[in-house]
């Protein structure tokens, strides 16, 4: 069993769109970034590549790399599940806290979820996504952080 840790925040800014956990959240602003900048996608990639001590999405996807400018962070995130299944492992359940003043989330939560379980081909009840916010404090007035755990099972037990 390893587990993971990971975190990640981006900008928000005017004519981006916004997408968390694959899912296009309607609203005028979105996460600036390299790639579609999906904040919670790149802290479980994180989570996962460290749970195996595999470095982080800067080393596999590079910024500067224009190979990845705009990329969609879910066929980022099924790179990192070929590596994980590579190395005998499969997930045991995920865990992510996404941090945003605005817009609400909750309407959006469920879909994120079922966006995720589809990634990972494992049952819903295996992702939780939470949203909230820092009462006005911290990086969430100016744009959306979000932390991730994974545990990961050896695929073979």
């Amino acid at each position: 069993m390893k587990i993971g840790f990971g975190y990640d925040v981006h900008r928000l800014v005017e004519g981006r769109r916004l997408i968390l956990c694959g899912t296009e959240i309607p609203y005028e602003m979105g996460l600036l970034g390299h790639s579609d900048a999906d904040v919670a996608v790149h802290a479980l990639m994180d989570a996962i590549l460290g749970a195996m001590a595999a470095g982080d999405i800067g080393k596999l996807f590079p910024n500067s790399d224009p190979l990845y400018k705009d990329a969609d962070s879910m066929k980022l995130l099924g790179q990192v599940i070929e590596i994980m299944d590579k190395n005998g492992f499969a997930l045991g359940n995920l865990d992510i806290t996404i941090v945003a003043e605005k817009p609400k989330l909750a309407p959006y939560i469920q879909q994120m979820r079922e966006r995720l379980a589809g990634a990972f081909g494992c049952d819903i009840s295996d992702i939780s996504v939470k949203a909230t916010t820092e009462e006005g404090l911290g990086l969430a007035g100016e744009g959306i952080g979000a932390y991730a755990v994974a545990l990961l099972v050896d695929s073979v037990l």
